[in-house]
């Protein structure tokens, strides 16, 4: 039960992992597309900017639950790593319960916002109804929950090799 839980966390910490980079990837791409088409072409196109935006928007909350499973995320130690080892322990269950607090607060509003904003356009983009726009934030919430829920059960995963792509297998001693 436990691996193939971790195979499908795996996959979806790939998927969002691939999502964020074709995000920025997409970005990088738009950007100098609207800045080409305003200053050498001389009409600007109204398409790049709100459509950089939203993979922006993507790259920030899918890949926020990706850097939270590799512990990537920006985090201040300093002092809770002076505490004692019991409060170290109190401390992190804290920080698991608030981000369980924060990504249910992101399914719920996030949703109601989808929803309410479904029958809206975009003015740039008139055929994307506003409700996709915000997508990700519901889902990059439910995604992050399944991450803290599995940190809770299983332990951090900031050690494994799926985890840490940047360093060599034999280095984690697997």
């Amino acid at each position: 039960m436990k691996h193939s839980l971790h195979a499908v966390l795996d996959g979806l910490y790939l998927a969002c992992i691939w999502v964020a980079g074709m995000a920025i990837l997409g970005m990088s791409l738009i950007i100098p597309v609207g800045v080409f088409a305003r200053y050498v072409l001389g009409f600007g196109a109204q398409w790049p900017e709100p459509i950089a935006i939203l993979l922006m928007v993507v790259f920030t909350f899918i890949g926020a639950a990706a850097a939270y499973r590799a512990g990537a995320h920006i985090a201040v130690a300093m002092m809770t790593d002076r505490l004692p080892p019991l409060w170290q322990g109190v401390c992190r269950w804290a920080v698991d319960l608030l981000m369980i607090a924060i990504c249910l607060f992101m399914i719920v509003y996030g949703g109601k916002l989808c929803l309410e904003t479904m029958g809206q356009t975009l003015a740039d983009l008139p055929w994307l109804p506003v409700g996709i726009s915000y997508l990700p934030v519901p889902l990059g919430g439910l995604i992050t929950l399944l991450f803290v829920l599995e940190q809770l059960a299983f332990g951090v995963q900031h050690d494994r090799a799926i985890v840490c792509f940047d360093h060599q297998v034999e280095d984690l001693g697997v």
